[in-house]
């Protein structure tokens, strides 16, 4: 059912309230950070055109080809933030203790992306590509990696990959039109990876409308393969902006690789409330109801792990960000991948460590996240679910000293 007009104008105004503090020209490197600061050391593809705007780096526009760049961003001490937490620096004066600031912005050729690889990706033969969603500039789409990249603690050289969003709520289909525009370059990017030495293993996460992207970027890589890469074991689609039954399309070109996919889902998730709408109507991926038995028994034969984060509340009141700022989310997946296990084992031992939850058949996300999992086949009252929001807050307190621990911080 369409979002009835006076809710999706209430939802609309949410999202464009949501833009009043965003940041802008922010990314002029410091000269140097604070005591106790921690370094995200990326790598960052576009297909955006470069801006003349000083602090901004690329803008909206689509450019021809793909560019590269390494950013490293400081993020404040421990003391001064929480996980799941940006602060964006304040332009012209950042406070590198209480802020997220660039110490360094440089563009960089192929060989200096190898460069990277070497320096960054070999001594852990971990990559996370990240790619962003709608309504996203360059710069946000930095920093939240930067934060992922932080308080996942996933021991994976971070890389990301952005396109040219036009940054407004107003561009949604030019937006869509853009991430279509990307699809080649993303595949260049991902097969890039698989094919380099340094590279043992790779995560490929993407939020939104960007998990469109990253679908078609992985089913145009198996239709010219004829499989996915080995390498390419994980693919995270959280809070996707895909119609279902374009999602099955892609599904199918994938062929047994489809089992290496992981989708976070809430039915609460009021942006694709909102995308629904200007989409016609049509179910999005990121808020299927899991009570219908069929989208259970279909999730189950494709193999395919659906996490419902349904209820578990941040800072976002659009509910579509949890997956990165739910401090417990974050942390859960960044420690499945330090332990070397897939997002989709069916082992669960990390939740058993934590005394979580797990809810549904043997075959489950074995992460921490246990304690919000809707695996196939099972089904999670309301009751239930505020009840395992509950446990999951008390596990992301529990997880932070010994991650903390795992990871030297």
């Amino acid at each position: 059912m369409p979002t009835p007009p006076i809710r999706f104008l209430a939802l609309l105004m949410l999202l464009i309230a949501g833009c009043a503090s965003r940041p802008y020209a922010t990314l002029t490197p410091v000269a140097q950070t604070v005591p106790g600061a921690q370094r995200v050391d990326m790598l960052v593809a576009t297909t955006r055109a470069p801006s003349n705007v000083s602090g901004v780096v690329f803008g909206p526009e689509r450019g021809r080809g793909l560019s590269l760049e390494n950013i490293v961003v400081s993020i404040p001490p421990a003391r001064f933030r929480k996980p799941g937490d940006i602060a964006y620096p304040s332009p012209g004066a950042p406070d590198p203790a209480r802020q997220f600031v660039a110490l360094k912005v440089e563009p960089l050729d192929p060989a200096g992306a190898r460069a990277w690889y070497k320096r960054v990706a070999r001594p852990k033969r971990r990559i996370l590509i990240f790619v962003h969603g709608f309504n996203s500039s360059y710069e946000e789409a930095v920093f939240r990696l930067a934060q992922i990249s932080q308080d996942s603690g996933a021991d994976a050289a971070p890389i990301l990959f952005t396109w040219p969003s036009g940054g407004s709520v107003f561009d949604y289909l030019y937006d869509r039109d853009s991430a279509n525009y990307s699809r080649d370059s993303l595949e260049a990017v991902i097969a890039g990876a698989a094919a380099s030495p340094d590279v043992g293993e790779i995560t490929l996460m993407a939020h939104s409308m960007g998990g469109w992207l990253a679908m078609e970027a992985v089913r145009q890589l198996a239709i010219r393969q004829g499989r996915l890469p080995p390498k390419l074991a994980n693919i995270v689609l959280a809070a996707p902006d895909i119609d279902l039954g374009v999602f099955r399309t892609q599904l199918d070109a994938l062929g047994p690789a489809q089992d290496r996919i992981t989708i976070f889902a809430a039915q609460d998730d009021q942006a694709l409330l909102v995308s629904r709408r200007l989409a016609g109507g049509s179910q999005r991926l990121g808020s299927i109801n899991l009570s219908r038995p069929d989208l259970r028994a279909e999730m189950a034969r494709r193999g395919i792990v659906v996490v419902d984060i349904s209820g578990i509340r941040t800072g976002d009141p659009l509910n579509h960000t949890t997956f990165a700022q739910s401090p417990a989310v974050v942390q859960a997946i960044g420690n499945r991948l330090i332990a070397g296990d897939g997002l989709s084992d069916g082992r669960l031992g990390l939740a058993d460590a934590i005394n979580a939850t797990v809810v549904g058949t043997t075959q489950g996300l074995g992460s921490a996240v246990g304690a919000a999992i809707e695996l196939p086949g099972a089904l999670v009252s309301g009751e239930s679910r505020q009840r395992l929001g509950s446990n999951l807050d008390r596990a992301g307190r529990s997880l932070g000293g010994s991650l903390q621990t795992a990871i030297g911080r």
